[in-house]
């Protein structure tokens, strides 16, 4: 995409009568534009591939290919190029057929210089503005990435007090090991002595037995070092953006990994969870680090809601194309006025200790994305029902497009403004 010049906007000129255009060309030049010429639509097209140009000067009438289908070809080769159209006095219908072909205007012969010059100028800002605009598209692209990493964070410290609990169980057995089989060594090498000369106490450890205490401490080990894995691999998998790689999602295992980084939540207060699953919604095809981050979110939201002895239901069923997830809790709910508002970022009813209003939001672009969506029902005093649907098989292939496509008719709707 060439993007607008600021010292000197690059015109061209298109007009197979070499006077007229030569004495135009030198009245803009002295106007301060970066002036280039052609004589006919092919060499207009030309020009165009490798040469600085914001706005073209086309003449309507021109031998060979017509000034319309080299407008036509200019729209789709180059959208950001404005086109100023030329046309006879007689001819005013050519200007209105290229008005709806994609030119910015059209002006009829003879031209006087200055309304020539004011209407470049107008172009010109339309460009600047069109600039502007995708600029700030892609600025709250940036941002909404950065907030769905932000809302990575927030899950983490929500998460740190259930994962350091998770973390420091093995971690005692593996030191408790690891003295046990200190002790073993000891008293094989030194005949029974501890590391301070003392007698140790207890049995005695023999040739034979030896070996398999070693082994019987080794297994305590390798245990623990797996269960600590486990913890750190689901940890990764919520927090750590992988190159995305859509694959065969389990949804209940990814469930299951969710509720286990949680577990100290639903511990403290006893939270009782009912699974009513239907075993053909096990397997989608999807990215499962988004899909991981919207559970993560909906079931935090889902334990905060409850109070003790509370119940999280977990169900599922299947449609045709997908699949869909329900998520519903017996908390406090979620008053009528809210409902439309908890999809909205930086939006919560809770205390910035407890959460930044970036989850839902999260949520909804992650799905939005995903082709799927989310839609919730709640009754203050009885809880709340987060229904997420989910494509079977979602076609990544079409995912940068899709987003291209969103982006430009974003554009489009903020020129219409």
């Amino acid at each position: 995409m060439k993007t607008l010049r600021d010292d000197r906007p690059g015109l061209l000129l298109v007009d197979d009568e070499e006077g007229f255009r030569t004495a135009v060309a030198r009245r803009l030049g002295k106007r301060g534009f970066l002036i280039f010429q052609a004589s006919n639509g092919e060499q207009c097209l030309t020009i165009l591939d490798k040469d600085p140009v914001n706005v073209v000067i086309l003449d309507v009438k021109m031998p060979g290919m017509s000034g319309i289908d080299t407008l036509k070809t200019i729209k789709q080769a180059h959208p950001e190029i404005q086109v100023i159209l030329l046309t006879g006095n007689v001819a005013v219908a050519d200007g209105i057929e290229g008005i709806k072909s994609g030119a910015f205007d059209y002006l009829t012969k003879p031209v006087e210089i200055d309304h020539l010059v004011n209407k470049i100028n107008q172009a010109l800002e339309m460009i600047r503005l069109g600039e502007e605009k995708l600029a700030e598209l892609a600025f709250r692209a940036d941002l909404e990435k950065k907030m769905i990493d932000t809302d990575r964070l927030v899950s983490l410290g929500t998460m740190s007090t259930g994962i350091a609990h998770e973390i420091n169980n093995p971690l005692a057995v593996i030191n408790e090991a690891a003295g046990f089989m200190r002790q073993v060594i000891n008293q094989m090498v030194t005949g029974q002595m501890d590391e301070g000369g003392q007698k140790t106490k207890g049995e005695d450890i023999t040739a034979s037995s030896g070996p398999a205490a070693l082994l019987m401490g080794l297994e305590k080990i390798e245990t623990s070092v797996k269960r600590a894995r486990r913890i750190t691999h689901q940890l990764l998998g919520h927090v750590k953006k992988q190159d995305v790689q859509f694959c065969e999602v389990n949804l209940k295992t990814l469930l299951s990994e969710t509720l286990d980084l949680l577990k100290n939540d639903l511990q403290e207060k006893n939270i009782q969870i009912d699974w009513n699953m239907d075993p053909d919604t096990s397997v989608l095809w999807s990215d499962p680090f988004q899909i991981r981050q919207v559970l993560m979110n909906i079931l935090n939201n889902a334990v905060h809601a409850v109070t003790k002895k509370g119940v999280i239901t977990l169900c599922s069923k299947r449609t045709e194309d997908d699949i869909v997830l329900e998520v519903r809790d017996n908390g406090v709910g979620i008053p009528k006025e809210n409902l439309g508002k908890i999809f909205d970022p930086f939006f919560t009813t809770k205390s910035f200790e407890q959460g930044t209003g970036l989850g839902l939001f999260v949520v909804h672009k992650i799905l939005s994305n995903l082709n799927g969506d989310i839609r919730v029902d709640s009754t203050v005093g009885r809880g709340s029902s987060f229904k997420i649907r989910l494509p079977r098989r979602f076609d990544p292939t079409g995912l940068k497009d899709k987003i291209n496509i969103d982006l430009e008719i974003n554009h489009e709707k903020e020129l219409e403004k």
